[in-house]
């Protein structure tokens, strides 16, 4: 199912689905994995095709979870898993990824990334990364819980300009990316992931959102991840284990696409906040923005 899809092409021309599937807490029960990857199967068949997980996720069960749902349709699929930064010195990475590539019952990883900064050098992390290339385990490699600073680092870097993407937290919520890193990686062709684009807490339960949603005939959910398919170059993935938030979750694909031929009708141009409702004069300014560091 590819239509009303949206898509985000990666340093080299590759296109990935800008609405993936995330798994974070699946695995962690085993009698809940048959639902758990049921849920994934559905968003694979509404088009949601990239999933990314790590091997941290219930101690690598969310990967036998994804691999529980990709069974038979590997190929069209994009994978995304993440390496614990104790795991990546050179040896340390590649044995890692062979763990990941047998829970996922796969012979490649589409997308690898350190989870997050650890103490092994960076340039030592990166050689273990663009080995696993040379071997055909790995197609792309990227980083997650990066700042500015950090990707300024890797960037320069001996092969460090290969970098893929960075994952990291952002939502409506929690806008620190916004203020150098998202501006940073548009300008090197480093994709953005979004990570718990739903927030946590009571960030759904705000009148103000939920004023909005009422207006545009959706759910708080769908404004959310609407809002952050709106930015360039930024992929979004929600986590559901439910098939009602899973189809709730592809619904705000149609409501970005609304508000976008919306704008085509009145001649408005681009998507903006003011769009979705979202700007300060509608009332979000209830939900407060995250601090510089917070990414």
């Amino acid at each position: 199912m590819t239509e009303g899809l949206q898509f985000v092409t990666l340093r080299g021309g590759e296109r990935v689905p800008a609405l993936g599937q995330g798994t974070w807490h699946m695995g962690e029960n085993r009698r809940r994995a048959a639902e758990e990857a049921a849920a994934l199967r559905l968003g694979i068949d509404l088009g949601m095709t990239l999933i990314d997980t790590a091997e941290m996720y219930g101690s690598g069960g969310a990967e036998e979870v994804v691999a529980r749902a990709a069974n038979g349709l590997r190929d069209s699929l994009f994978i995304v898993s993440k390496v614990y930064p104790h795991n990546a010195s050179r040896a340390g990475l590649v044995a890692a990824c062979e763990r990941s590539l047998k829970r996922l019952a796969t012979d490649r990883i589409d997308l690898y990334l350190l989870h997050w900064r650890g103490s092994i050098p960076l340039a030592e992390t990166l050689e273990g990364f663009l080995r696993l290339e040379r071997d055909g385990k790995i197609r792309h490699h990227g980083v997650s819980n990066f700042d500015r600073a950090d990707m300024a680092e890797w960037l320069a870097l001996q092969g460090g300009g290969t970098v893929a993407a960075d994952q990291v937290l952002y939502n409506l919520a929690r806008r620190g990316p916004e203020w150098d890193l998202a501006p940073w990686c548009r300008e090197h062709q480093v994709a953005i992931m979004a990570y718990t684009p739903l927030g946590t807490g009571g960030m759904l339960g705000n009148p103000a959102l939920a004023e909005i949603a009422r207006r545009r005939n959706a759910t708080p959910a769908q404004i959310a991840l609407a809002w952050l398919l709106r930015r360039e170059n930024t992929i979004v993935i929600p986590k559901a284990s439910r098939p009602e938030h899973v189809r709730e979750n592809r619904g705000a694909l149609d409501v970005h696409h609304r508000v976008k031929r919306r704008q085509r009708h009145r001649h408005v141009g681009g998507m903006d906040g003011d769009a979705l409702g979202t700007r300060p004069e509608y009332g979000t300014a209830a939900i407060k923005p995250c601090d510089r560091g917070a990414a």
